[in-house]
């Protein structure tokens, strides 16, 4: 696919992780976590180039195994308490690139063609930031308050109720010089100009923060591959009642 702008891949990965201890490089069905988003990324399309950015050296041979780059970035850009803003100004500063495109490890079940519809959106809608969202139709309670629903009414089907679109954060993605602008200006640009939310699949939606999450993926990608294509099945009490 040929690009009408310069597009960059940037696929974050810090050496180290709160909740799950060296998140990153965690084996998953046979892989570590971060060559889920380098091959997502490369299968796309879109990029015209896919740059794995971390502190660590270690991530630069993951990078040369899959044939993308690697940026080396500051050290003070790897701490627990580095903002995701400062990361991608110092990314799109060394990296000039039109539109960066922030493809998230923590989400290892999102497809490249995902990748590219998300993307393509984007451009399409001539957006400034995007974050990718999921779609839910459940009762809601903000701090402790009905959010999509009534309690004085009869109890809705989750059907009928207002859609709700908690983050998701498998693909962010800027147009770098809106960014830079807003950045520049007030510090902080994850949502700046013109603001789009794109709802992604429920396999991308499984994001991994915690061992559970992982443990999660690993039994959807194992099922996958002893079963690559699913049919639904009935019990046969319903073919008796056909």
């Amino acid at each position: 696919m040929k690009n009408e702008h310069k597009i960059y891949a940037m696929i974050p990965a810090r050496r180290g992780s709160a909740r799950l201890k060296q998140k990153n490089l965690a084996m998953l069905n046979g892989k570590p976590l971060i060559s889920y988003a380098i091959e997502a990324a490369k299968q796309s399309g879109v990029f015209d180039r896919v740059v794995v950015n971390s502190e660590d050296e270690i991530f630069a041979q993951i990078a040369k195994r899959h044939g993308v780059e690697f940026y080396h970035r500051p050290e003070r850009l790897a701490t627990s308490t580095a903002k995701s803003d400062g990361v991608v100004n110092d990314f799109i500063e060394r990296n000039p690139c039109d539109i960066c495109v922030w493809v998230n490890p923590i989400a290892p079940l999102q497809t490249g063609e995902e990748i590219r519809d998300v993307v393509q959106y984007f451009l399409k809608e001539k957006l400034d930031s995007l974050i990718t969202v999921k779609n839910e139709q459940v009762h809601c309670l903000y701090q402790n308050r009905p959010l999509n629903f009534n309690p004085d009414e009869i109890f809705a089907q989750t059907q009928d109720l207002e859609v709700v679109q908690p983050f998701v954060y498998s693909i962010m993605m800027w147009r770098s010089d809106t960014f830079q602008r807003y950045f520049k200006k007030q510090g902080h640009a994850i949502l700046c100009g013109k603001i789009g939310y794109y709802p992604v699949s429920k396999l991308s939606a499984i994001i991994i923060k915690k061992e559970e999450d992982l443990r999660l993926a690993e039994y959807i990608l194992r099922g996958k591959e002893s079963q690559p294509k699913y049919y639904v099945e009935y019990d046969e009490v319903t073919h008796e009642k056909a």
